[in-house]
């Protein structure tokens, strides 16, 4: 006596593809099952059905993963690795304007350290809550600042979520993220709801277009009640300060003063580690010794 009553869908694939029977009927598309059937699911009038399958799979893998919540870290796919500056420095532009757009790059390369760090810092504390780990380092996937979440997680042994999205042009996981938690998207709209669904925590580095829009609308959703508050950090003040006037914006009364407090201008992995334990009184040591290599 088995519980199962009917096979597989697998198993059932499996019987399809083995059919001995070659015929017009069996090579026509119409035959396929749906489930199989690509042309079928790239349709115009599927795109509901592909939402529920980008919702699904990442949150399904998640879960059977074990990852009950995310620190989750936003920035520049432009800014090097110090181990890349003087490679980037060579590359620059006679033109005085191409070389200041460099050297504004290569300046922000302690960035990519302080990303680093705070996932390693987050990544060695292994907070475990009903079985399931916390904290764990969330990036875009990419590289730069993406790259520097999913490497210092894995310096630290421990597993991180790379978020990769379909773009015209090439874009692949960074080396660092986690093979079996490295997912692709091709709506944004899924994969900035998958950032955030289990997000405790989020640091966000100098970026462009892409860090804005992430940053806007978490804190869209915490300024109007759809989501809770979670520490969200913004690291650099002289970056932030120059392209963004929050001030401005609560002086001209388009947000409330308050809103400002719903977010905090820091400048290392140090002050938002510490804030993130006192947050959530973590048992976690505010300070968590950085190997030498990390050391900036």
């Amino acid at each position: 006596m088995t519980p199962r009553k009917f096979y597989r869908a697998e198993d059932e694939a499996a019987f399809s593809e083995a059919a001995p029977n070659d015929t017009v009927q069996t090579r026509h598309p119409a035959y396929r099952l749906a489930f199989q059937d690509t042309d079928f699911l790239l349709r115009e009038d599927l795109r509901p059905v592909r939402f529920q399958l980008e919702l699904l799979k990442a949150e399904t893998m998640l879960e059977e993963a074990g990852v009950g919540s995310t620190l989750v870290i936003y920035g520049s796919a432009r800014i090097p690795s110090p181990e890349r500056v003087d490679e980037m420095l060579a590359t620059a532009d006679e033109d005085p304007r191409g070389r200041k757009v460099i050297e504004n790059l290569v300046a922000k390369a302690r960035y990519y350290d302080e990303a680093r760090r705070l996932a390693f810092m987050a990544s060695s504390c292994a907070v475990i809550e009903d079985g399931q780990r916390q904290f764990v380092v969330t990036s875009g996937g990419g590289p730069a600042i993406m790259e520097a979440a999913n490497r210092g997680a894995g310096e630290a042994g421990a597993e991180s979520i790379g978020l990769n999205i379909v773009l015209p042009h090439e874009q692949a996981p960074n080396e660092y993220v986690t093979p079996r938690l490295s997912f692709q998207f091709h709506y944004f709209a899924l994969r900035k709801m998958h950032f955030l669904l289990r997000a405790r925590a989020v640091a966000v580095f100098p970026g462009g277009f892409g860090t804005f829009d992430e940053f806007f609308e978490l804190i869209t959703l915490i300024q109007t009640g759809k989501m809770k508050p979670i520490p969200i950090f913004l690291f650099g003040k002289d970056f932030w300060n120059k392209v963004v006037d929050f001030d401005a914006l609560a002086d001209e009364g388009v947000i409330s003063r308050e809103d400002l407090k719903l977010f905090r201008i820091v400048e290392t992995a140090e002050e938002a580690w510490e804030r993130i334990v006192g947050f959530y009184k973590l048992s976690c040591p505010v300070t968590i010794p950085i190997p030498e290599k990390m050391a900036v």
